[in-house]
């Protein structure tokens, strides 16, 4: 049976999230967990008005949910480790027949991080996967939602430092993974870079997640991360992804019309240079949920992310304390997509 990951901009039949619990991502304390459930029921509220949200709750955290949550949000319960459902959850697909399908890859805590747990986490895939009524496709490969983009027409994004990392798939090579990712979501092309953003590679980081570095926003069509102050470290390694992008090609053989998106402007926060990007938007039915940082590159953002989604509403939400936790608002929603 042959699967495909429809393109972020396919309709929707809702989106999928995790309430944060207590533990290294949400804090321990009444003020950070405060904090970090507030910014994750923002943004589910903002999804809310344009299609449905479910939301995974631990057990230990159904009331306390409630005080966040409007009853438009819809409510399951499972343990969790964490909430980063781009990572946990699901990658939804279809098949000729519009059944709706779900590969599980397997989750080790984004390469077993010394700070991380993941023995709920592993089953949080299977799960959505249950409740959404779809059939499980099983990976043996380690990887996450975030360390993917594909475009619905065969192309996918993806890093050598997330699945070819040695603490998830050691020794694996790139046509190997490339088998798995045709097996899985139906990809005929896949597009390499060499790692992720500078912070992302630090202690609390993912070791590369393609979804804050450049996105497809149509088939043949990129926004990738500007940094623009050559005193980050970012500069130098989204220059380098933009000599990859521009000599690769497309699934159709076409060169890619790449947008670059510039970065906010605040470089660094009371920790170190910070990986603040407007790539980890999410693309929902009529709508783009866009991070914002209280910044003055903040309206150029929200204007070039226009251009690229027309017809669809910006609508920008406070994504610092998200950030500040290792992700963005895609880092932590997973689409499910409509059947025909």
């Amino acid at each position: 049976m042959s699967w495909r990951m429809p393109a972020e901009t396919a309709p929707q039949k809702r989106v999928w999230m995790a309430f944060p619990p207590k533990g290294c991502t949400a804090g321990d304390t009444p003020d950070t967990l405060d904090e970090a459930r507030t910014a994750w029921s923002g943004v589910a509220h903002a999804i809310a008005d344009f299609e449905p949200v479910t939301i995974i709750v631990d057990p230990a955290d159904r009331d306390i949910a409630r005080r966040y949550l409007s009853s438009a949000i819809e409510q399951l319960e499972a343990p969790l480790d964490d909430a980063w459902m781009r990572d946990i959850g699901p990658s939804f697909v279809l098949n000729d027949q519009g059944q709706l399908g779900g590969v599980d890859w397997r989750f080790n805590g984004w390469g077993a991080r010394e700070w991380a747990t993941w023995a709920q986490d592993d089953h949080i895939a299977a799960f959505v996967i249950e409740q959404a009524g779809a059939a499980r496709i099983e990976s043996s490969l380690v990887n996450e939602g975030g360390g993917i983009h594909v475009d619905g027409a065969g192309t996918v994004l993806l890093s050598d430092s997330v699945q070819r990392d040695p603490r998830r798939n050691p020794g694996i090579s790139r046509a190997a993974v490339e088998a798995e990712m045709a097996r899985t979501i139906g990809v005929t092309h896949c597009v390499w870079l060499e790692r992720g953003l500078w912070r992302d590679s630090a202690k609390f980081g993912t070791f590369g997640h393609v979804d804050i570095v450049a996105t497809l926003t149509e088939p043949g069509r990129i926004l990738l991360h500007e940094q623009r102050d050559a005193s980050h470290p970012d500069h130098a390694i989204c220059e380098a992804a933009f000599t990859a992008l521009s000599t690769a090609r497309a699934a159709d053989g076409q060169c890619f019309d790449i947008t670059r998106l510039p970065a906010p402007r605040m470089l660094r926060d009371d920790e170190d240079f910070v990986d603040y990007s407007y790539i980890n938007h999410l693309v929902i039915n009529n709508a783009v949920i866009a991070c914002t940082f209280d910044d003055p590159a903040d309206a150029d953002a929200l204007s070039i992310l226009a251009e690229a989604y027309p017809g669809r509403r910006i609508v920008g939400v406070d994504a610092r304390p998200i950030f500040a936790r290792g992700g963005g608002v895609h880092c932590i929603t997973q689409q499910e997509p409509a059947i025909a």
